[in-house]
């Protein structure tokens, strides 16, 4: 009889319809709540996405998973609450609450690791879920890049890599294949609480820099340098496989799902396959006149939410002396679907579009002197590399254009404004104020790591990002170059910077929205949270 291997994982949900993704480890049909889905085969894998639809607005369905008709989820004797899927009700002025954040390592036994890496703030939550009533339960959970780290392995993931290939030979000790992925991602869902959660909790996602590689995109410099590796092309094309089977295809809607020419191809192919995806990938990572090939960035609506989240790793325009962040008909897209009738816009970004203002500065500055064609650009160059230097602010027409379009949107009837970030490994709220009078408040709230370490010479580096009177000098000598406009934004820190493991809480009650961040530790009863003190989004904050 077929088993599952990993998941189930509820995706897409709405008021009427859920999406819930599983692997198995055979061919097999998969049923939920009485609607059946044969898998689908990718290099001897099995997936299945189930599409539940004509569900009851407002409901609590618990489910099982059943493989052939037999019973796979919920395992035997397991004493955790039923999952279930929790369709939103109709209209858009009830309660909503979404956790974000960033940057999970898998949880480890080797004592030094989990020493490293901390307390997992998703497995803390799941914990105090438990014990908690359904209705004080997130309605949703956005993972903002680094779900996988292919380029820092565990040790464990380590050593099942030397007994399969030579690890003396690039990519070493990092993954190299198709194989290597799948590894990665039951390595990091597949722990009691944490699997628990995805099956119960909504959950969206987009990929980081570490999902493929370290400073994956950083400029044409850097993909130079590794399309010159006899590794890269094959590695690149497994991230982007593996994205799209086990990221990508639960972010799309049911409808979308039946427009998407690559899943009706995947699902209908009857065998392997793996040369659809392959070319696919291939098809997405090339740039055609400033375009790429694919979209990876979507939208989610939550009653009086919005949730548009921005493909800032994969879609970067970087050849012919072109640098964007997001390519001109992507970003069209965005605009596009930025417009709508809701309260609140949240804006999901794995690279946080406010920075600490001496970082901010500090990347212009770089971007600028990176054009030089002389020893001082190739210096530029390898800074921008070892430092990291490669966010919005490094991308300023890309930022501008952002600024620009979350201006617009704050001029209108939405209440906040708020773009969800990772990535740097601190946790940090700011309000943005523009050029002329807005409506909406405008936010910056960043949120890494879920389960990882930063090194702690990096922290005072971090609290020197915010000295203003550094900052000043920096941006007095950044407007010396003709190459650098003016800000068209200015923010200002209103929490943090905190370290450590953590989770951010995104609680909306009509109009008004509040963040909570709990920080991750060790109880003597598991995984805890502890709070530190939120910050009130509309309500009760002086302008």
């Amino acid at each position: 009889m077929p088993d599952l291997l990993l998941g189930p994982v509820l995706r897409h949900v709405d008021s009427t319809s859920a999406t819930l993704w599983v692997e198995t480890d055979a061919a097999c049909d998969v049923t939920v709540a009485g609607r059946a889905t044969h898998t689908f085969e990718v290099a001897g894998h099995h997936y299945a996405l189930v599409v539940l639809t004509d569900l009851e607005p407002g409901s609590a369905l618990e489910y099982d998973v059943r493989l052939d008709g037999a019973v796979r989820w919920p395992e035997p004797g397991d004493d955790l609450p039923s999952s279930r899927i929790r369709t939103l009700p109709e209209g858009g002025d009830s309660d909503f609450l979404l956790l974000f954040g960033s940057c999970r390592k898998p949880e480890s036994d080797d004592p030094k690791e989990h020493k490293l890496w901390g307390t997992d703030a998703l497995a803390a939550y799941a914990q105090r879920m438990i014990t908690e009533e359904e209705l004080r339960w997130p309605d949703s959970l956005v993972l903002l890049g680094d779900q996988v780290y292919a380029d820092e392995t565990s040790k464990a993931t380590q050593q099942w890599i030397k007994g399969r290939r030579d690890a003396s030979k690039p990519p070493g000790t990092e993954v190299a294949d198709f194989t290597e992925y799948v590894r990665l991602y039951h390595e990091s869902w597949s722990t009691r609480l944490v699997r628990w959660l995805f099956a119960t909790v909504p959950v969206s996602m987009v990929f980081d820099d570490h999902d493929v590689r370290d400073d994956w995109n950083t400029s044409q410099t850097w993909r130079d340098e590794i399309e010159r590796t006899d590794w890269w092309a094959a590695r690149e094309r497994a991230a982007v496989v593996t994205y799209w089977i086990y990221q990508h295809i639960g972010n799309l809607s049911p409808g979308e799902l039946a427009e998407d020419e690559t899943f009706r191809k995947v699902t209908a192919a009857g065998g392997d396959a793996t040369p659809i995806l392959s070319d696919f990938a291939d098809v997405a990572t090339r740039e055609y006149n400033g375009r790429k090939g694919t979209r990876w960035s979507y939208r989610r609506d939550f009653g009086n939410v919005r949730l548009l989240v921005i493909d800032t790793r994969s879609g970067r325009i970087l050849k012919d002396g072109h640098r964007s962040m997001v390519g001109d008909g992507e970003f069209e897209w965005i605009e596009e679907n930025a417009d709508g009738d809701y309260d609140h816009l949240l804006i999901g970004s794995s690279l946080p579009w406010l920075m600490p203002h001496v970082i901010a500065h500090v990347q212009s500055m770089n971007e600028v002197a990176c054009r030089r064609t002389d020893w001082r650009g190739r210096l530029a160059e390898k800074l921008r590399q070892a430092a990291d230097l490669e966010h919005w602010p490094s991308f300023r027409k890309s930022s501008d254009r952002l600024t620009r379009l979350i201006r617009r949107i704050a001029e209108g009837e939405a209440a906040t404004v708020c773009v969800l970030s990772g990535d740097v490994h601190h946790v940090y709220a700011a309000e943005a104020t523009f050029d002329r009078p807005v409506n909406a408040r405008v936010y910056q709230l960043t949120c890494s790591p879920l389960h990882n370490a930063v090194e702690r010479y990096m922290r005072p580096l971090f609290r020197l990002g915010w000295w203003q009177p550094l900052a000043g000098v920096l941006r007095r000598w950044m407007y010396r170059s003709p190459e650098i406009e003016p800000l068209p934004v200015d923010w200002e820190k209103v929490a943090g910077p905190y370290f450590g493991n953590a989770v951010a809480t995104l609680r909306v009650r009509g109009r008004d929205a509040e963040v909570v961040i709990e920080q991750a530790g060790d109880g003597p009863d598991g995984p805890r949270l502890r709070p530190l003190p939120s910050v009130a989004l509309t309500a009760g904050r002086p302008r």
